[in-house]
């Protein structure tokens, strides 16, 4: 989907996609009726078997639709999930590098003050334009914290025990955000929007295969499936793309690290 689309409110997405698809599908109707039902000689004999085709496809393309819906559903939330864990790892390691003696620790943790914020004033908006992918200084702070971590020299058993805690915690963090800059380009493929866009065009268009001899009950009934379908793709495209526009995840886990861990210790 266009990525202008995701800078609209969620209720402007909505109108915009209903009105969208309730005149694409109404023009459709009119047209069908006006050019291509007169051209087709049935009578109403013909509204049981054309039922039998809406309602077979409705089932399958039903189906097609709530399973994709709930695969972007479990994206979302997994996405969500991966930005907790990411600021639990940022907050994991920030108390275990505390331990370090000086200057060692207050270099560490002026890494990560610098990467979380980094994170919500520079990632974030990026993310939420989706442009996530272009940026460079979080690798870039996180390779001046590797290189700093990895060069302290244990002293003791217990700053050695302190030390493989913190690398452990690193990695943990190196994960999770390797993850989270997938996860911003993750969505449905072409494909898979081909299909729900063909299969909604397809919905709607047996519908207009109906004698019905008042064009107003037509109309109606083709706009009642237009907008119901409207309202699932809504959800669909909110979803889709997790950390893009005004719906998209909050840096508020970030946030909370750094209001009441990181900057409360200084």
């Amino acid at each position: 989907m266009p990525i202008w689309l995701y800078e609209m409110s969620p209720l402007r997405v909505a109108i915009t996609m209903v009105v969208f698809i309730e005149f694409i599908s109404l023009s459709g109707l009119f047209l069908a009726r006006r050019f291509v039902l007169p051209r087709l000689h049935y009578g109403s004999e013909g509204n049981e078997p054309i039922s039998g085709t809406v309602q077979a496809i409705g089932v399958f393309y039903g189906i097609t639709v709530g399973l994709i819906a709930v695969g972007v559903w479990n994206t979302n939330d997994g996405a969500s999930d991966l930005v907790s864990k990411e600021a639990t790892a940022i907050a994991s390691l920030y108390r275990d590098v505390s331990g370090y003696p000086a200057p060692v620790r207050d270099e560490l943790r002026a890494k990560l003050r610098e990467y979380t914020v980094f994170i919500i004033e520079e990632a974030w908006p990026a993310q939420h334009q989706g442009r996530g992918q272009v940026l460079d200084g979080g690798r870039r702070i996180m390779d001046d914290f590797q290189s700093r971590l990895y060069t302290f020299e244990p002293a003791t058993p217990g700053q050695a025990a302190l030390h493989s805690e913190a690398l452990r915690a690193y990695n943990n963090l190196l994960e999770y955000r390797r993850l989270r800059i997938v996860a911003v380009e993750s969505g449905l493929s072409t494909v898979m929007w081909m299909v729900i866009w063909v299969g909604a065009a397809i919905s709607i268009g047996v519908a207009y295969f109906y004698r019905l001899e008042d064009p107003k009950l037509h109309f109606i009934l083709v706009a009642l499936m237009g907008g119901f379908l409207a309202m699932v793709l809504f959800m669909i495209v909110i979803n889709d793309r997790p950390f893009y526009g005004h719906s998209g995840i909050s840096s508020d886990p970030y946030k909370l690290v750094l209001e009441r861990l990181i900057d409360l210790s200084h």
